[in-house]
């Protein structure tokens, strides 16, 4: 099994949108029985939340349903426990960093590193509004994620 935590600053953006988007994605390949997908904050203040409204909504108007989420950090166990901790920005590699104690199975990466954009941070949406911007790039991130889960043999079929 694959398992794979989604990371950003509150749970209730980015990371929020590439847990639904990648579930969505396996779902659809009929992949489900493969992964584990979840996401996580690096801070403490939204935790319990929903997944913010206008990201919601952009979402479900793509198809992507969201309900039942609730914002949850990170914690040091999650790095054993996941394959792969996806941050969607430099700074959450920072704290991702802190929390974990480091990375010393090179566990992290940002979401765009597995576009041809390596090293691009997804913009916080909280903060330019632009939620479409927001699912075109974490679209772009779980489909080349999973274009590279593909191509490394890790996936059963």
């Amino acid at each position: 099994m694959i398992k794979i935590l989604f990371i950003c600053h509150g749970n209730i953006c980015r990371s929020a949108a590439a847990q639904y988007v990648l579930q969505d994605m396996v779902d659809r390949a009929r992949l489900s029985d493969q992964f584990l997908i979840d996401s996580a904050a690096t801070s403490r203040e939204e935790i319990g939340n929903p997944v913010y409204p206008p990201i919601k909504r952009t979402l479900e108007a793509h198809g992507i349903r969201c309900s039942g989420h609730a914002a949850k950090q990170l914690t040091r166990r999650d790095y054993d426990s996941f394959d792969y901790l996806i941050g969607t920005d430099q700074e959450n590699i920072y704290y991702m960093h802190r929390i974990c104690g480091g990375d010393p199975e090179e566990k992290f990466s940002l979401l765009m590193d597995y576009t041809d954009r390596p090293g691009t941070e997804i913009s916080d949406p909280w903060y330019t509004r632009d939620f479409e911007r927001t699912y075109r790039d974490v679209i772009k991130g779980c489909t080349g994620l999973l274009d590279y889960l593909r191509s490394s043999g890790k996936l059963q079929r």
